[in-house]
Formats: C-alpha cells, structure tokens, sequence
C-alpha cells in the first residue's frame, strides 16, 4: 500500500493568523499519526509563514511514523535538517518569495549542486528525495545526483483529470517506469484530493508515498481530521 505522509503546514498557517498556539501544531501532528497516517511532511520557508523552523524541532522527537522535511536547500535548510535528522528530506526549487511549488529540478543544470547536497545528508543518515515534473531526461539525470527517490510534481495531472484521466496519468506512468529502471524510488505530491488519488495510485507503478496537505486539511474543515485522514488512507487501499 502507498503510504499517505500529511503535510501539515495549512494547521500552521490557521495558528498564525492569529498569534498563540491554536491550532496546536504538535497535536495535530500526534494525532494525524493516531488516525493511521504513516508520516508528517513539513516544509519550512524562509519566512516562516506556515511552520517555523522551531516548529521542525518541536516535531521531530514526537513523530513516531515517519518524518518529511520539504525545502529548497540553503544553508540554514540544511542546518535545520541535519539538526533534526527526519527520515527523508525533499528537496524543492522553490525561490523564497514562491507561494506554493510549482516546478521541479532541472537535474542536469543542478547536478553538482545537487549531488553535494544529497552526498551531506546521506551523511547525516537521511534519506532523499528531489521533486522533479515527468520529463525523461530529469528522472534518469536524478539516478545520477545519488538521491534516493523522486517525488513527482503531479499539480498537471490534477489539473487534467476532470478533462481526461487516461491523458493526464500517461506522463506519470511513463515517468515512473523510467524511475523504476534507474533505481529511484517514487513519491508524489500536489494538487492530489479525494477526486484524483485512487485512480493515480492504482496507475502509477512502485508508488511508494504521496504527500498530501491543502486538500487533505481542507477536507478536514468539512468531515473532521480523523475522517478526513480515513478517506485517504482508503483512496491509497489497493
């Protein structure tokens, strides 16, 4: 089964709104777990609009599944990681000021780049992941970074499946087929929902884990965290 790893960055952003520690970040983490979710995903900005690097330290200890860090890694990123030591790191271009990601690794351009950063946390015991779109020559350049998995950026396969699901999950059959024959394990992450996620984790192959935030947190405002957790776990049942 495909685990479900929660992003809970939106529990950050409601508490910011308005100061204080309501919504409580640590117990919403504790208690998605509880529900059966089989990891956090957390994705510190500079800013620190949603969760704070504060937030990562808080976290890491009570984390009892496993632990995603998601961020594009600068200096202080890397510090923060290494610090904490989650299960797996992604790595993300982001630029500082970006709302959301939206792009993957240009993996030939970013070799270098790349490789020593991955080779750092590899040496920290991390395991790592590059968010990467479904381009070819992207995946199998991935390989040659030394991560361990990507994660598929999949915001056009959910923008495209309303129109026609057998196009938009072709370009993510493909990529992870490539994945696969270069040895990459397969995450994947944005824009999946209630609507898109059964038919993408029954079609992708070696599907190993989705990330999910926006749209899990939202559905949660709707049917409750447990519920909202338990629907997507069943989305992910074989």
């Amino acid at each position: 089964m495909t685990h479900l790893s929660v992003n809970i960055n939106k529990i950050a952003t409601i508490r910011n709104a308005r100061g204080g520690n309501v919504p409580n970040v640590l117990k919403a983490a504790m208690d998605i777990e509880r529900f059966g979710a089989q990891g956090i995903t957390v994705h510190p900005r500079p800013d620190e609009r949603h969760i704070r690097y504060q937030d990562v330290r808080d976290i890491a200890p009570i984390v009892t599944t496993e632990f995603n860090i998601e961020g594009y890694p600068n200096k202080s990123f890397i510090e923060l990681v290494k610090e904490v030591k989650p299960t797996q790191v992604t790595l993300v271009p982001d630029p500082p000021d970006v709302l959301t990601s939206n792009a993957g690794w240009d993996t030939i351009r970013n070799e270098s780049f790349l490789k020593d950063v991955i080779a750092e946390f590899h040496g920290a015991g991390i395991r790592t992941s590059i968010f990467i779109e479904t381009d070819e020559k992207m995946i199998r350049n991935a390989a040659e970074t030394g991560t361990d998995r990507i994660e598929l950026y999949t915001e056009n396969y959910a923008t495209q499946y309303p129109i026609d699901r057998g196009k938009a999950i072709s370009p993510f059959i493909k990529a992870a087929t490539t994945a696969l024959e270069v040895g990459l394990g397969i995450n994947a992450g944005h824009d999946l929902d209630l609507n898109n996620l059964k038919y993408f984790a029954q079609n992708v192959p070696g599907l190993l884990e989705v990330s999910i935030g926006h749209a899990l947190i939202s559905d949660a405002l709707y049917f409750g965290l447990e519920n909202a957790v338990q629907l997507y776990l069943r989305e992910l049942r074989p």
